[in-house]
């Protein structure tokens, strides 16, 4: 029974959903794609709500012999029909938006989504569970930039950043259902790999994006701003996994995307 649309809404994952969309949005805004930018946060904030939908929909079993709390399918908060329904609507949204972007967007947007939907099916089970999040990732900046009338290919440097951030937000989001996963039967990339590798490793990859990042920018005072800013956050990401609040970790990766791609924007950046 759907006890309003808040158990819906919690179901589609909506802080990193809204955080991707976000940054997203930011990239489009600073390429100077004026009133497309609307359109491009439409496409890739109705694509991550139906591969959020589509997670917990795939999931629910799963997450009700686990006895998730914060699992509004599991706890029968709304119904699982009502999620696969909007997982279906919104992903047919995504379709009809990325077109609407342009033939190259639609396809690298797409691509992306489908990763993201790969993830859910397989790919989360397997050692390649990261490989869906750096393709969708690193896909990211190139919807922006294809979109028309830019039409290009983004620089490297951010396809690569976009690719580094998604492996660690991939490891970062995994660490605090290590235990929970291994239960049900699923054996990822960081469930293989150990909640301190699988930490040492997701600081790395996103060490790394920042730094590359640092290198893109235009303005030197921006490079400064986003190397210190991202140093210290990595910081306090590494500091609040250590001391067991992974789920705080994982909103700290989160808002390290969101602080990266307002820096590209500011600083002057040529995507």
């Amino acid at each position: 029974m759907l006890r309003g649309p808040a158990p819906l809404l919690r179901a589609a994952h909506p802080e990193p959903s809204a955080a991707v969309t976000l940054a997203a949005t930011a990239l489009a805004v600073g390429a100077g794609l004026g009133a497309r930018a609307a359109l491009v946060a439409l496409a890739v904030g109705s694509g991550q709500l139906s591969i959020g939908w589509s997670n917990d929909w795939l999931d629910r079993d799963r997450d009700r012999a686990g006895r998730r709390l914060d699992k509004p399918v599991a706890q029968d908060q709304v119904a699982a029909r009502t999620v696969l329904v909007a997982a279906a609507a919104a992903l047919a949204l995504c379709v009809a938006a990325s077109v609407a972007l342009g033939p190259a967007a639609a396809v690298a947007h797409l691509v992306g989504v489908a990763a993201g939907w790969a993830y859910n099916l397989w790919a989360k089970r397997t050692a390649c569970s990261i490989v869906p999040w750096m393709i969708a990732f690193g896909l990211l900046p190139a919807v922006v930039t294809l979109t028309s009338p830019l039409g290009r290919w983004p620089a490297w440097w951010i396809v690569a950043a976009g690719a580094l951030l998604g492996g660690g937000a991939h490891l970062a989001n995994a660490i605090p259902d290590l235990e929970h996963d291994r239960a049900a039967g699923v054996e990822g990339l960081p469930h293989r790999l150990g909640r301190r590798r699988a930490l040492g490793t997701a600081a790395v990859l996103v060490a790394a994006g920042i730094v590359l990042v640092t290198y893109g920018v235009a303005s030197r005072t921006a490079a400064v701003v986003i190397a210190v800013a991202g140093g210290a956050g990595l910081a306090w990401v590494v500091s609040a996994a250590l001391r067991g609040r992974d789920r705080a970790a994982f909103r700290g990766v989160v808002a390290l995307l969101l602080l990266l791609a307002f820096g590209v924007v500011t600083g002057g950046a040529s995507l």
